[in-house]
């Protein structure tokens, strides 16, 4: 008996792979939670967004890894707005020229959401706290995540499981 070829927007293998790229992002900002959450925040699994760069479909598994993430926040309001900051960063990813410039969307969109929720909520000067979150997503998604990510476009292998 032949096995049908599934395919389609919603193929089994499309939502695994969506499905363990949320988890990761979930279990990496739960594992380091004492650096993932406040003002400097060192998420490091913010560095998978830099996979919406080679395909658009992790836009959905990293807004939702980091809605779950949030629900873990020490802030209430970080389910709706870090996840929004998520959400835009991802579509200025897709519209980015190059992985460098893309990167530089999570700083942007978190900084400024993530430092205006922070204001907000400890009532901490805006300025200080944008500042704060931009650092820790350059160093996790612009340092590193664009070595790691320039490392791995080295491997055909692996890209090909990033691009089917």
């Amino acid at each position: 008996m032949s096995e049908k070829k599934q395919t389609g927007k919603f193929s089994t293998k499309r939502l695994v792979k969506l499905a363990f790229v949320a988890a990761v992002y979930v279990a990496l900002t739960y594992a380091l939670g004492f650096m993932a959450y406040g003002n400097i925040q060192f998420r490091v699994a913010e560095a998978l967004m830099l996979l919406c760069f080679y395909k658009k479909d992790y836009g959905i598994a990293l807004t939702v890894g980091c809605f779950i993430a949030n629900m873990f926040s020490p802030m209430a309001l970080d389910m709706v707005f870090g996840t929004a900051a998520t959400v835009l960063a991802v579509l200025l990813i897709y519209i980015s020229p190059n992985i460098f410039v893309a990167s530089l969307a999570p700083v942007f969109t978190n900084a400024v959401i993530v430092g205006a929720e922070l204001s907000y909520c400890f009532e901490t000067p805006f300025w200080i706290n944008a500042f704060e979150v931009a650092f820790g997503e350059f160093v996790c998604v612009s340092v590193v995540g664009v070595i790691v990510f320039k490392l791995v476009e080295k491997n055909a292998a692996v890209m090909r499981l990033i691009a089917e």
